[in-house]
């Protein structure tokens, strides 16, 4: 796939030419929905330029997304320059814009449908794009949530399957950027570091609220989106559940963006070594935005070997994206995958269990009027254990989705001792202390649970040096097994292992 603004940099014309008028450059979002039309009220609000362009899906009204309630507090002068964005007058004609007219129009067209339509609207791109020879616009999409693939049964990340569909995303509530006062941050992703560069620069034209940065890890930043769709749904349980103890929710949600991070970077590790980043002709890091490669290491066996890539310096909007999506707003309402965890803490205060199974979480989703199809972290969490076991995510980079995983899936008894850690709140906060040591955490903690082997210095020594193989619990029959002798949050821990082990 094809999907850069120049290709050849010795067209030394066409590439003053793109320069030159960039202010002029437009940008299409097709598949208008609660995002993107959000994002257009922001910029008729605040823009001079009409370099955006909408077009709505095929049936669909451009300003459908918004609620009556919300478009009647909307200012009618701001609704109208939305409507100019959406259509043109042919032959005395109004007609609204569809895909072809973006990519004839503009430098940028961003596919700003969801899961449901996502992969075939990249494939209806690429065709149309061909067809019509305008292969210098380059195709974006802002999609937050893990595909499928139907013939293979496996689920992938867009991005990774299009390695150079650049991604956009950085806002964390449609409701705040219709707030005049109000200045977000936002990240253009392309691994070719002048694409990332071009494409930002004719984004953050279109509204001075919006200060949009390039990013080169496009794959990266569309994991870390889809797996804050997951965490939010945690973080709105826990806010609402345990919302008389704030002194525990800075550790949930500190939790939740490290392991997105964390997991962002074990991805990267593995997809980097096929897709490496393109730097041809400059490099992000000269322009002060961060370095493309970022090492970690650590010791094994005294040599230094390669841990994992966290480079994220360049996507702080990212990373604000999380946070905001995993606390509540001071005015509006908050994210939707974060409102359905709000609706997992009314279960489980009503029912006193975990659910069933997701089905019955959907249908209580439904009573709050919050559909299946605009949860993209549900979306994504019944992939989990494929994509989990396709980036050989570790547990202690990933111990909350796993916790929330096995909330709807697994069986009965367990779910006693899930339900357990997620309604107390020194059990939760335990679960979050020791969930993100390494796996060799949970083997210690059986050598040293009983209360007094601090008092028994040759007890303590034996345990720690003697007869190891004896005393591993992985040589126990029985370590996987619920016992009433052990805090629930390390019987979750072995229930957590039990079903996932990379």
């Amino acid at each position: 796939m094809k999907n850069n603004f120049i290709e050849d940099i010795n067209y030394k014309k066409y590439f003053f030419s793109l320069i030159e008028n960039i202010e002029n450059c437009k940008v299409g979002l097709y598949s208008v929905g609660l995002y993107p039309a959000s994002l257009a009220y922001n910029c008729a609000m605040h823009g001079k330029s009409d370099n955006i362009l909408l077009a709505p899906r095929e049936g669909r009204d451009l300003l459908g997304a918004f609620s009556n309630d919300v478009l009647s507090n909307m200012d009618n002068e701001i609704i109208e320059k939305i409507k100019k964005m959406g259509h043109y007058y042919l032959e005395g004609k109004r007609k609204s814009f569809d895909l072809k007219d973006l990519l004839l129009k503009c430098k940028i067209v961003i596919l700003a449908s969801n899961s449901n339509h996502i992969q075939d609207d990249v494939k209806h791109a690429l065709e149309l794009r061909k067809n019509l020879k305008r292969e210098n616009v380059v195709l974006g999409c802002l999609v937050g949530s893990f595909c499928f693939d139907n013939k293979n049964k496996n689920p992938f990340i867009l991005c990774n399957k299009y390695p150079n569909l650049a991604f956009f995303t950085g806002f964390h509530r449609h409701g705040a950027l219709r707030n005049p006062n109000d200045s977000f941050t936002a990240n253009f992703c392309h691994p070719d570091a002048l694409t990332a560069l071009i494409g930002a620069r004719i984004l953050n034209q279109l509204s001075p609220k919006i200060q949009v940065s390039p990013g080169v890890h496009n794959i990266e930043c569309q994991y870390i989106k889809s797996i804050k769709n997951i965490s939010s749904i945690f973080a709105g349980f826990v806010n609402n559940f345990h919302s008389d103890k704030p002194g525990m929710l800075p550790t949930i949600n500190t939790i939740l963006l490290t392991q997105c991070l964390d997991q962002a970077a074990s991805v990267s590790l593995q997809v980097r070594k096929e897709k490496k980043l393109e730097n041809k002709y400059l490099s992000l890091k000269e322009l002060g935005y961060g370095e493309e490669v970022i090492s970690a290491k650590e010791v094994i066996n005294d040599k230094f070997c390669e841990k994992g890539d966290y480079t994220f310096s360049q996507l702080n909007a990212v990373k604000a994206d999380v946070l905001g999506s995993m606390t509540l707003p001071t005015e509006g309402k908050p994210t939707r995958n974060f409102q359905a965890g709000q609706v997992l803490s009314d279960m489980l205060l009503q029912l006193n269990r975990c659910p069933k199974d997701i089905e019955e979480f959907v249908i209580w989703c439904n009573k709050y009027s919050l559909s299946q199809g605009g949860l993209e972290g549900l979306k994504s969490l019944k992939f989990w254990p494929n994509i989990y076991k396709e980036f050989k995510i570790k547990n202690n980079n990933c111990s909350m989705i796993n916790l929330i995983y096995l909330c709807f899936n697994a069986n009965s008894e367990e779910k006693k001792e899930i339900y357990k850690v997620l309604i107390s709140s020194e059990e939760i906060t335990n679960f979050c202390q020791e969930s993100v040591k390494s796996e060799l955490s949970l083997e210690l903690n059986e050598k040293l649970k009983e209360d007094s082997i601090f008092n028994d210095i040759e007890t303590l020594y034996k345990k720690l040096f003697i007869g190891k193989e004896e005393n591993d619990p992985k040589n126990n029959e029985h370590s996987d097994k619920i016992s009433k002798k052990n805090p629930s949050y390390i019987n979750v821990l072995k229930i957590i292992n039990s079903y996932f082990n990379n």
